[in-house]
């Protein structure tokens, strides 16, 4: 486990179809990553973490979970309140998927792509091996394409396979522009307050059924709608 969280050297891409360099998404990728930083660098952070799970730097690696709106600013957090973690975040394997990529790999992020209807088996598998090897995984569980504020079933299933605990994470902010999109995509103003809110972790025993996985989900669910008011 040592190893495995010491600072990655270079992100890795497990992802479906070419590898073939886009200059366009290469330097949209760039630009974002620019802004996200200078934009979060401004912000007047504060979290709240009462499990001491995102913050303490626990020794098994955790899911992190957390709305597709609040996408913007999540890989910024992460990696200051935890820049020597691994992190593999899941991404859907299309075009927009691409471009997000080429945003979280200048975050040190792991890049495994997959989604509930494309490549949703295989993106689980990958996701399983890199946990096992230490590295934490985020998700946006009504990702990509919504229903918005609708927890989907494969972050409960990565939690019974792994065994390790979900973290639901929400920011609010004080300050933002919310864009027009199926989820209100929202990028924060310039020093705006931001509170970085963490529930308590959530285990899924190994032996649940159907319907203790329904209830985690639900009570995952309702955590992270109550972080984001």
């Amino acid at each position: 486990m040592a190893q495995a969280l010491k600072p990655l050297q270079g992100a890795v891409r497990t992802s479906p179809g070419s590898n073939d360099f886009n200059l366009l998404n290469f330097l949209l990728g760039w630009l974002i990553h620019f802004l996200v930083s200078v934009i979060g660098g401004t912000l007047r952070l504060r979290i709240e973490d009462p499990s001491g799970l995102f913050t303490n730097s626990p020794k098994h690696p955790f899911l992190l979970a957390f709305w597709h709106n609040r996408l913007f600013l999540v890989p910024y957090i992460y990696r200051k309140y935890c820049p020597n973690r691994p992190m593999a975040a899941l991404i859907s394997a299309s075009e927009d998927g691409d471009k997000l990529e080429q945003v979280l790999v200048r975050f040190n992020l792991v890049c495994v792509r997959g989604s509930t209807s494309r490549r949703g088996p295989q993106a689980l598998r990958e996701l399983t091996r890199l946990s096992r090897q230490g590295y934490d995984s985020g998700f946006t569980p009504d990702g990509p394409r919504g229903p918005k504020y609708c927890v989907q079933p494969g972050v409960i299933s990565l939690a019974q396979l792994t065994q390790n605990p979900i973290a639901p994470l929400s920011c609010v902010l004080s300050r933002k522009i919310t864009l027009n999109s199926w989820d209100n995509f929202t990028i924060p103003l310039p020093f705006s307050r931001c509170t970085v809110r963490l529930g308590q972790p959530i285990y899924v025993p190994a032996e649940a059924d159907d319907a203790a996985r329904e209830n985690k989900r639900l009570e995952l669910e309702r955590v992270l709608q109550t972080l984001s008011e």
